[in-house]
């Protein structure tokens, strides 16, 4: 039973991970269009492929699942995870597992504002959300709004292209040379992440771990400590069962004057899953067994509170 990992990046610690579980069950596989994607170099074995823009990179990862007898599957990046969504029954059809949610969710994750529409429709709490500037500042004029606000691209991923915006002049001028922005109101508050795990045979939510952000970087968590709050529990659960998520989320939420606020969701291991592995939630386990046939037994919040992550640097030196 071998495992493919796709776009493994930077993720070290998801590929030691999957390699530490499935040890004496199967071989851990990982891709990546760069030679020098360091993760690539702790998985048992390696394949580089064209970017996913490429025409006919669905086949060759295919052929990849065909060859290597890849059971499960997942990608670590964003805009992979509705193309693997588009094309489960290709991968059903050569035995390959895809562990991730259905296409209109990883789209919906890529697109902020259509987030924002299905959070607001749905009761959740969540940062006012446009897309015409000009209905913006009949907001910020009615009171409803004040700046600073965020501007950023509507589909977008790791926090790029993303402005803190202090006045209307900036707002003018970001919208000038770029299509397809959105403005969203400035949550000041406390940032949580949630790392979820929802099995791929129950459906149901078996696994939450939150953490307080302490520090970011580059859009990832550099320094968090893990916490508890029932009702945060209670509300994570909801939301995912609501939305029909699958198999691993990363959440992340704000807490203002002690409510909730949902920001985003992305469909996949978040960078600082790490925290959640080393404080005992052990999601490659989850998904062996769901991939052996074996349905998770419910264990929500099965961590120690205060357990501190800090990431540093470290290098990996490959000899050619």
């Amino acid at each position: 039973m071998n495992f493919l990992i796709l776009a493994a990046g930077t993720r070290n610690k998801v590929v030691q991970y999957f390699k530490k579980t499935f040890d004496g069950v199967g071989k851990v596989i990982a891709t990546d269009a760069n030679i020098l994607g360091p993760a690539i170099y702790d998985a048992d074995k390696y394949y580089i492929v064209p970017p996913i823009t490429e025409p006919g990179y669905i086949d060759i990862i295919l052929d990849i699942c065909k060859k290597e007898q890849i059971s499960g599957v997942l990608s670590l990046i964003d805009p992979e995870l509705s193309l693997l969504a588009a094309n489960e029954d290709k991968f059903k059809t050569v035995g390959t597992t895809i562990i991730g949610s259905s296409y209109d969710l990883c789209e919906m994750a890529l697109d902020k504002m259509q987030m924002y529409e299905w959070l607001k429709a749905h009761g959740y709490n969540c940062a006012r959300s446009w897309m015409d500037k000009e209905d913006f500042y009949k907001a910020v004029r009615a009171g409803e709004v004040s700046y600073p606000v965020f501007v950023k691209p509507c589909r977008g991923s790791a926090s790029i292209s993303i402005s803190k915006v202090y006045d209307k002049e900036t707002v003018d001028l970001l919208f000038t040379h770029e299509d397809d922005l959105m403005i969203q109101e400035f949550l000041n508050g406390q940032e949580i992440g949630a790392d979820v795990y929802i099995d791929l045979i129950s459906g149901e939510v078996v696994s939450i771990f939150t953490k307080k952000k302490i520090k970011m970087r580059a859009g990832e968590t550099d320094k968090a400590v893990s916490f508890k709050d029932e009702n945060l529990l209670a509300l994570i659960e909801k939301f995912v069962t609501e939305a029909g998520y699958r198999g691993q989320i990363d959440i992340d939420i704000f807490d203002i004057d002690g409510k909730y606020y949902i920001s985003e969701v992305n469909p996949r291991f978040g960078g600082g899953y790490p925290h959640a592995y080393e404080s005992g939630c052990d999601h490659m386990k989850l998904i062996l067994n769901n991939l052996q046939g074996v349905a998770n037994e419910k264990n929500i919040g099965a961590y120690d509170e205060g357990i501190y992550m800090m990431k540093y640097n470290e290098v990996k030196i490959v000899r050619k």
